[in-house]
């Protein structure tokens, strides 16, 4: 399949699956279209054909990996909608338990499919010493000009982290970023035309509203 020309902005959908931070996620998207100039119209849509119109999707995730998957399953051929989209080379971000669905499975509460689009297993962080979940601000460790989400930051600007389980057995080469938590932890993850942060840009103030951006201008080869 051929994608069609990518618009800038366009018509971005925030994933409505029952799963998501909505609200502030919608919010976030149209303040950074907003400081920079990006013509996109933002909805919040739970509907496939709107999913599969969109130019962008954007898919939030809070809580339990095995629920988010439950209900993203549940959500009458949303997930199908999701992966034809994206298979036609739309820029898909996730965030959060959102990005953690981009991995070949979910270790909490037993074992759970993720979309498989990432290698590697959401499993239980390995932070001796330190308090889990992950909760707060924590710096960014990346090479600058290594993939066009960071454009505009400089390692060492903070995203705000709420999790206690992280991707594993990742394949280097689709990490962008890491943080430091009693070792190095995923933190942006990207393949083609899908990216995803385990941080919540929607609440990490500037460098959230500039990785958004980006996400607004970005036009990966899918």
């Amino acid at each position: 399949m051929t994608a069609s020309p990518l618009r800038e902005g366009g018509l971005v959908v925030v994933v409505d699956y029952q799963g998501g931070n909505l609200a502030s996620a919608s919010r976030a998207l149209a303040e950074a279209a907003a400081r920079t100039g990006i013509d996109a119209e933002i909805v919040v849509s739970g509907d496939p054909a709107t999913v599969e119109r969109a130019d962008r999707i954007v898919l939030p995730g809070q809580g339990a990996f095995a629920d988010c998957a439950k209900g993203l399953a549940g959500a009458g051929g949303l997930r199908a909608a999701i992966e034809r989209a994206t298979d036609a080379g739309k820029p898909f971000l996730g965030i959060c338990v959102g990005m953690q669905l981009m991995a070949e499975r979910g270790l909490e509460y037993g074992e759970t499919p993720g979309f498989g689009w990432i290698r590697g297993d959401i499993a239980p962080m390995e932070a001796p010493g330190l308090r889990l979940p992950q909760m707060g601000w924590n710096a960014l460790d990346f090479t600058p000009g290594a993939h066009p989400l960071t454009d505009g930051l400089e390692p060492g600007d903070h995203g705000y982290f709420v999790h206690s389980y992280a991707l594993t057995g990742f394949d280097p080469d689709e990490l962008v970023a890491t943080t430091d938590y009693g070792g190095a932890v995923p933190a942006l993850v990207a393949r083609g035309n899908r990216a995803g942060t385990q941080f919540h840009v929607e609440k990490s103030q500037r460098v959230g509203l500039r990785i958004l951006a980006n996400f607004l201008h970005w036009s990966p080869a899918a």
